[in-house]
């Protein structure tokens, strides 16, 4: 049976948390719905899957909060459950920047429909900006966006100050557009900027899975496939499975013609980890991937 992917999040003044979490977990139990929930005093994150009965019901509850009456989901299809666990998880933030007297639900920057996103990133005044981070951007990108080479977004405020303030400075752009998988990244980041000084700030609403729900791949100006936090591993512009496996040993996406390389040992070595772990640890990533085939062999299921 199919599972229905909704991807969702919402910045707004939150209280009540403890038992919010308990009333979330329970109906997402009941409804047979798997994945990540993240609650903070500034919103709601989240990712999860399941039976459409399931998914709508945890929706249905999440916009009888206030401020989220009218929070914005990008829903997809996959062949069968696409996480192993249920996580509802208390945070600091929903989005971990590092920055806490950022407010996007006060101020953010010019939200840009998917269909007016490829006029502004086309004019040789904007300057592109991908949110996400480095193995996120490997898989797919905007043509021509910046990649800021982060490893975890605790690091792009960093980067605005060594690179991206430098570098307005320096071409002065009319605009500035930024986008990430599902808009939560970009929203937080253009609250950022504004609060720092910048200007003319913009952002991709609903982030890079709306923009490929909604814009023909004939008029797209996404190259790639876009990486998601489930067992898809990425998605390609038709918001299917794409062709990028991950790697158990470090958890990083890996391409079809990353796989072909000798570094690559499924679950225990591949291109981007080839150097960083012990022989004792392949050793235990081996035996891992045993007992994941004697499970997949059994028809079962290994949260390995």
């Amino acid at each position: 049976m199919s599972s229905l992917v909704m991807a969702f999040y919402g910045f707004t003044a939150m209280e009540g948390l403890p038992a919010l979490q308990q009333e979330l977990k329970a109906l997402a139990e009941q409804g047979c719905v798997r994945g990540t929930i993240l609650l903070a005093e500034e919103g709601v994150n989240g990712t999860i899957s399941g039976p459409d009965a399931g998914v709508t019901a945890v929706l249905d509850r999440l916009r009888q909060l206030p401020g989220l009456e009218g929070l914005e989901a990008k829903f997809s299809r996959a062949e069968q459950q696409t996480f192993h666990r249920l996580k509802v998880r208390l945070k600091r933030e929903i989005v971990t920047m590092g920055c806490p007297t950022v407010k996007p639900a006060e101020q953010v920057g010019t939200y840009v429909p998917p269909e007016q996103w490829n006029a502004l990133i086309a004019d040789p005044d904007t300057l592109v900006v991908d949110t996400r981070n480095r193995y996120e951007v490997e898989v797919g990108s905007f043509a021509g966006a910046i990649d800021p080479g982060t490893e975890s977004f605790r690091e792009f405020p960093a980067w605005v100050e060594q690179t991206l303030r430098p570098l307005v400075e320096e071409t002065q752009p009319k605009a500035i557009a930024m986008f990430c998988t599902g808009g939560i990244r970009c929203e937080k980041s253009t609250a950022y900027l504004l609060q720092q000084g910048f200007e003319n700030v913009h952002h991709l609403q609903g982030g890079i899975l709306r923009y490929l729900e909604e814009i023909p791949e004939a008029r797209s100006s996404w190259q790639g496939e876009c990486y998601v936090f489930d067992q898809r591993v990425s998605v390609n512009h038709q918001l299917q499975p794409g062709s990028y496996s991950l790697c158990h040993a470090c958890g990083l996406p890996v391409s079809p013609a990353q796989r072909l390389e000798p570094s690559y040992r499924e679950g225990i070595s591949c291109p981007h980890c080839i150097d960083r772990f012990s022989d004792a640890d392949r050793e235990r990533f081996a035996e891992r991937q045993r007992q994941m085939h004697l499970a997949r062999e059994r028809g079962q299921q290994h949260l390995g």
